[in-house]
């Protein structure tokens, strides 16, 4: 499929940070074995996918490895028909397209796609007004109640004036089967160079070393209660809606971006402990923290207004512990000063990308150690962090684009090993560092507005590919951010040199009218599925949150009449362990209805479990129904 012509308005592409350097020989994928067979009734998963336009080619080996082959055991009936049915009206689906913020008219979908309307009272999402810079992603709440099988619609795209995409998918809700605790009394709801990922142990996605290195327990009682609420605030005049992006958790400190703050709530209480005042709203926080508990932010330098909707130039590291602003930072492109899409921490430095190149500076120092350069012909449009820090490079003009996906020391950014996708991949996403492992959409052929059609393991050390992995978007679940936060990625998990990834929903069995999905893995060395499957259970849909030692911590997002619960599952055998259940009182179910985990920021650690939204609007003033920014559970 041929890319579109660059959007409207696109900021200048200025050179980023170090010339690129030549890729080393790639390894040809590994074939995989024949698959399992799939449940019975299921599709033919024996089918090797064809590969997409601008899909990196492997070296020609001495014999043509087999095409890969189809997901195997575990993997869920395709539903073409509800993917073509539309739902009917009611449950508050929208009769039409809601108008954009600052009361533009909503826009078609860039690219000349159709703007479609959300699933389940998801109303379709309009443009950002007035030149609105930040390209962050724009959820409208899920309304709750209306069971049913789930509208899986095509998402929209949508151009700003500087290219503002929201990628957002249908969050239906279902019917149980399963018990869950309706009590009353439960309802409150009306650096030293390591990094750790946010509400996770050190290594990448929080894993462990051991037998297991699993931190969380189950308790005595599994059931929660609800520990605090924070309510959504108002946006301010002629602005409909703002970022709250960013949220961490420490020992005893949970920590939200509201508008132009970052508040310390006591994790237990939900007293403040601190508050961080900001001149203007927060862009993008990162997932990634050091040992001693910093963190990176980008924010506005003053609040936006219609005639000036302000752009994300400032960089800051908060140390979580004390709520203290360590310092902030600006770079420039030329003589321009950049707008940031994204940031991340690793080994004591915090990495900013975004379209004019990329920036880093000392965790601890805010010394500068790198910018953009004019005269390279290339540009660091992100980073991701953690155990590695890796950066997703561009190379080349647009429609014949070459992505470099670069391990970089990350005191100096020299390039220690590289892989070159092929031309044509416009964008991709890192979803793990060590192991590496990099998510796109080749050819644009994923088709659910996920960012995802393949995913590419990588050898850290060598550059060379292990293996690609095909993860066809209408049969699996998680979705990417590529586009601007490049390692910004939900439903999905990576430990134990494997893929652990969320399918579709699909229907569940006996005489349920629910929609359900599984967990099943993918061995990164190989490319093949293991054969392991972790099932939500009817009515219930599963989504992997992090790695826990060995162990993937996942949340499921239950029926219309039960609260939600946080699983361990084995690496191993696969069982499941309910570590958390949440109260299924109605007004709490209405509020986590809201946080589905495709957009909300969900952070689980040592029983508790936070709960929060990335945007405030206005769009329910003038009805009865309270928004919240968070909702916290604990177990006693």
């Amino acid at each position: 499929m041929t890319q579109p012509p660059p959007p409207p308005n696109q900021p200048p592409q200025q050179p980023g940070f170090g010339p690129p350097q030549d890729p080393s020989q790639q390894q040809p994928a590994q074939s995989p074995q024949q698959p399992p067979s799939a449940p019975a009734g299921g599709p033919d998963l024996n089918k090797a996918p064809e590969p997409g336009y601008g899909y990196p080619q492997a070296p020609q080996p001495s014999a043509p490895p087999a095409a890969p082959q189809g997901p195997g055991y575990g993997y869920p009936q395709q539903q073409q028909q509800q993917q073509q049915q539309q739902p009917a009206a009611g449950y508050g689906y929208p009769g039409q397209a809601q108008p954009g913020p600052y009361g533009q008219p909503q826009q078609p979908g860039a690219y000349g796609q159709p703007q479609q309307p959300g699933a389940y009272g998801q109303p379709g999402y309009g443009q950002p007004g007035y030149g609105y810079p930040q390209p962050a992603t724009m959820p409208m709440q899920p309304q709750p109640g209306g069971g049913g099988k789930k509208f899986n619609s095509q998402i929209a795209i949508i151009v700003s004036a500087v290219v503002a995409i929201a990628l957002i998918v249908g969050g239906g809700v279902w019917y149980a089967s399963s018990s869950g605790k309706d009590d009353d009394s439960k309802n409150t709801a009306g650096g030293d160079g390591k990094n750790k990922t946010n509400g996770g142990g050190g290594g990448e996605n929080g894993g462990g070393s051991g037998s297991s290195g699993a931190q969380e327990k189950a308790p005595a009682d599994t059931g929660s209660k609800v520990l605090f609420q924070v309510p959504a605030p108002k946006t301010p005049k002629d602005v409909t809606s703002i970022s709250t992006a960013g949220s961490w958790l420490t020992d005893t400190v949970y920590a939200k971006s509201g508008i132009a703050e970052v508040v310390g709530y006591d994790r237990a209480k939900g007293t403040k402990k601190w508050t961080i005042d900001l001149p203007g709203p927060v862009c993008e926080g990162s997932g990634r923290t050091t040992e001693d508990n910093k963190t990176a932010i980008i924010f506005k330098p003053d609040m936006p207004t219609k005639g000036d909707p302000q752009s994300c130039t400032q960089v800051a590291v908060i140390d979580l512990e004390t709520g203290k602003e360590v310092w902030t930072k600006t770079a420039q492109s030329g003589t321009m000063p950049i707008s940031f899409n994204n940031v991340t921490v690793s080994g004591g430095t915090v990495a900013a990308g975004s379209t004019s190149g990329g920036a880093a500076w000392d965790v601890a120092t805010g010394k500068q150690l790198w910018a953009p350069k004019t005269s390279d012909s290339c540009y660091d449009s992100g980073y991701a962090g953690g155990a590695k820090l890796v950066a997703v490079r561009k190379c080349g003009e647009y429609e014949a684009r070459q992505l470099h996906i670069q391990n970089i020391d990350p005191k100096t950014g020299k390039v220690i090993t590289e892989y070159k996708m092929d031309e044509g991949i416009e964008y991709a996403a890192v979803v793990s560092t060590d192991p590496l492992v990099v998510a796109a959409d080749v050819g644009d052929s994923a088709g659910d507005g996920s960012g995802i059609s393949d995913f590419f393991s990588v050898d850290n050390k060598t550059g060379k590919l292990r293996t690609r992995i095909s993860a066809p978007g209408e049969d699996f679940a998680a979705r990417c951010d590529a586009i601007y936060k490049i390692e910004k990625c939900s439903g999905l998990a990576v430990g134990n040199d494997r893929l652990y990834i969320a399918t579709e929903e699909h229907d569940g069995s006996g005489e349920s009218y629910g929609q359900t999905n599984e967990i099943v893995a993918f061995d990164l060395a190989t490319g093949k599925q293991t054969g392991q499957r972790a099932d939500a259970g009817d009515d219930y849909e599963i989504y992997p949150l992090r790695m826990d030692g060995n162990n993937v911590l996942a949340y499921k997002r239950p029926p219309y009449d039960k609260g939600g619960q946080i699983v361990s599952i084995d690496g191993g055998t696969f069982k499941q362990t309910t570590l958390m259940e949440n109260p299924a009182t109605e007004n709490v179910r209405d509020v986590e209805a809201r946080m589905s985990p495709d957009y909300a920021e969900i952070l689980f650690s040592k029983g508790g479990l936070y709960m929060s939204s990335v945007y405030a609007s206005d769009f329910s003033a003038g009805t009865d129904r309270k928004e919240y920014l968070v909702i916290a559970f604990g177990t006693s």
